[in-house]
């Protein structure tokens, strides 16, 4: 077993469970087809890692940036930890990388070095980022964050991780609005708009 932990949109438990099950997360444009093992988490922890979090890319699931960790930066990030197995998590990762799942993760090397990039792409770099109750945290992003260029997210995106922080971190709405615009990419958002956001979010 290891703890996967998101960052984005997987802050959000039901959008978190589409890699699981299989299917579409409200507003987005492209569904999942889900792991072999769709047994829910066995346990699921809020944490706050080293780095941090920023939108970039254009999206092609969501439009617009999505979230990406940048683990070397002096900073933290709120997480949401998920006890899966290394078969579950292997499937999770296929899907974030865009392949399709059912092939197993040698995770020997990131467990080691703490670092792994499988590939060029976005989410194809497997980061180790600690330990919980002496089970490892493994998360993924792109090999080089900083080259990916910053892009601000499209409400829909924003609306599940704003849900994500609230129920996974209790932030309230003033915390969880300070928060996200101060993150890289967030250029184009101010706090009233994100507020908006919120209400839609919260209906």
């Amino acid at each position: 077993m290891l703890w996967y932990v998101g960052y984005g949109s997987n802050l959000d438990r039901d959008r978190f469970l589409r890699y699981l099950t299989g299917g579409r997360a409200a507003g987005a444009r492209r569904a999942v087809p889900g792991a072999r093992d769709t047994t829910p988490p066995a346990d699921e922890r809020a944490v706050v890692v080293p780095g941090r979090m920023f939108f970039g890319w254009e999206s092609p699931t969501w439009g617009g940036g999505v979230s990406f960790l940048d683990a070397d930066a002096d900073d933290t990030a709120y997480g949401r930890a998920y006890l899966l197995t290394e078969a579950q998590f292997a499937d999770v990762a296929a899907q974030e990388m865009h392949q399709e799942p059912g092939q197993d993760l040698d995770l020997a090397h990131v467990l080691e070095h703490r670092r792994h990039a499988l590939g060029p792409g976005r989410y194809e770099t497997l980061h180790l980022l600690g330990e919980l109750e002496g089970t490892p945290m493994l998360t993924f992003t792109a090999d080089d964050p900083r080259s990916l260029g910053l892009n601000p997210p499209v409400p829909a995106y924003l609306s599940i991780l704003a849900r994500g922080l609230r129920d996974t971190h209790g932030l309230d709405e003033d915390a969880v609005v300070e928060h996200l615009v101060t993150r890289p990419g967030m250029a184009d958002w101010d706090a009233e708009a994100v507020g908006r956001v919120l209400g839609r979010a919260s209906d």
